[in-house]
């Protein structure tokens, strides 16, 4: 039995869409536990100022090229993942994107694009190196699912459909592949600002209107994901798959605009 649950030490974790945002959050949090890594983005040259960040921290780091919605790029990266260190350990399922729009303006291409990556690509990617993690009979699988998992909001049809699916994959595959040792779970975050979203944080007004419906008054900061990560990641969590934690700052639970309406 480890002494500290929550070390990482020899194991090789995966963070998909590495190249920017919260995938890096994800894989520094990691790598300070202890991790080594396994970066990937659609294009190797993108990851690597960020392979030289984490190597410099002491822990290893390799990128691989990975487009989520190419079924031969999945085979690929999964193989010369397993390769690169021997075996693979962690599973972030992180890459993803959006398009914000209002619902009778989106098209048949936007909806493919994002059911495609965050949904589909997901479940592939998860496949694959759940085809590696099975003979080893040990596997810790994090889907990076989102507030829009559990909640609705205008303009975000196609993306909450791909985040609730997320959060349903997470609890089939669970049940799928507990008897092999792996635990699979859902990490969803609430409002943070990153490179998809910052365009809306530039609005003072929609920051405070936001603010004042978060417990906690205050939208997320990437750090505030760090202890999530590696407690999903890690021996803390053996016994807990199929869940989906979020990380929100309790906007999810609703409280402050039910209270506002009956006041």
């Amino acid at each position: 039995m480890p002494e500290n649950f929550f070390d990482l030490t020899g194991r090789v974790a995966i963070i998909t869409g590495a190249s920017r945002g919260l995938g890096q959050y994800f894989a520094r949090a990691l790598a300070k536990a202890g991790a080594d890594l396994i970066l990937t983005a659609r294009k190797r040259e993108d990851l690597a100022a960020f392979e030289k960040e984490i190597q410099e921290l002491g822990r290893r780091a390799a990128a691989i090229e990975l487009d989520v919605r190419d079924q031969q790029s999945i085979e690929k990266f999964a193989a010369e993942a397993e390769r690169v260190y021997g075996h693979v350990d962690i599973l972030v399922n992180n890459a993803g994107c959006n398009v914000r729009k209002p619902a009778l303006e989106v098209t048949w291409e936007d909806w493919n694009l994002i059911l495609d990556t965050n949904l589909r690509g997901s479940f592939f990617v998860a496949q694959a190196i759940a085809r590696r993690m099975i003979p080893r009979g040990y596997g810790r699988i994090i889907n990076i699912g989102s507030v829009t998992s559990v909640a609705g909001y205008a303009g975000l049809g196609p993306y909450g459909a791909s985040r609730g699916g997320i959060r349903q994959l997470t609890m089939s595959l669970a049940d799928d592949w507990g008897r092999h040792g792996i635990t699979v779970n859902c990490l969803a975050p609430g409002w943070f600002r990153t490179a998809q979203n910052s365009v809306m944080y530039e609005d003072k007004e929609w920051v405070e209107y936001l603010s004042d419906r978060i417990p906690l008054k205050r939208p997320g900061q990437p750090n505030d994901l760090d202890g999530a990560i590696v407690f999903l990641a890690s021996e803390a969590s053996r016994y807990v798959t199929g869940q989906t934690l979020l990380v929100d700052g309790g906007i999810s639970t609703g409280a402050i605009r039910a209270l506002r309406k009956n006041r």
